[in-house]
């Protein structure tokens, strides 16, 4: 039975998107439509990359934390506060982060010259090697990933998902407007 029911269905999601169309079909279940794939999807990515970088002895936040110094440019070097404003690294964690990565070799810890106080985190010859080696193989794994679309599809899906983050995002003050409304 399971495997009839599985070969009628196209994907999980418009099995469950029917499940609940037959169970409680006043519901409107088009969200799911999106975000629940966009969910698997990202449980699918975040598998692949992570099992990428394991290969490289690396956690995806270690990774985050070579590209952040990477992408700073020459001499490669942020402070933790820098760090954890980049986007992708929390502050919570960046000074275990470091710690791992200056234990690899991949990172020093440097004082400014000029203010004691501020302390950088700079790759290291071999943290810049790792860093150009590993992301190079990551662009080629998500290229790998994306295979199922035309460049055309690729542009599209990255503005809707631009569209949709701020969606997401401008959602938190939906509430808060219907009350100051209502």
């Amino acid at each position: 039975m399971a495997q009839g029911r599985a070969a009628k269905r196209p994907d999980a999601v418009a099995g469950i998107v029917e499940d609940w169309a037959r169970e409680r079909p006043e519901l409107d279940t088009s969200p799911l439509e999106v975000l629940a794939r966009l969910h698997r999807s990202y449980l699918q990515y975040q598998s692949r990359m992570t099992s990428r970088l394991d290969e490289h002895g690396l956690s995806v936040a270690g990774f985050d934390v070579l590209t952040a110094l990477r992408r700073a440019g020459a001499p490669y070097r942020l402070t933790a506060g820098q760090l954890a404003d980049s986007g992708l690294i929390s502050s919570a964690g960046v000074t275990l982060r470091l710690d791992r990565l200056e234990k690899d070799g991949l990172l020093v810890r440097e004082r400014d010259a000029g203010d004691r106080r501020v302390v950088y985190s700079r790759l290291t010859e071999a943290g810049l090697a790792k860093v150009d080696e590993v992301f190079a193989e990551h662009l080629e794994n998500e290229r790998r990933m994306l295979d199922g679309l035309s460049p055309a599809e690729r542009r599209q899906l990255g503005r809707l998902l631009s569209k949709l983050e701020r969606s997401i995002v401008d959602s938190d003050d939906i509430p808060a407007q219907r009350a100051e409304t209502g």
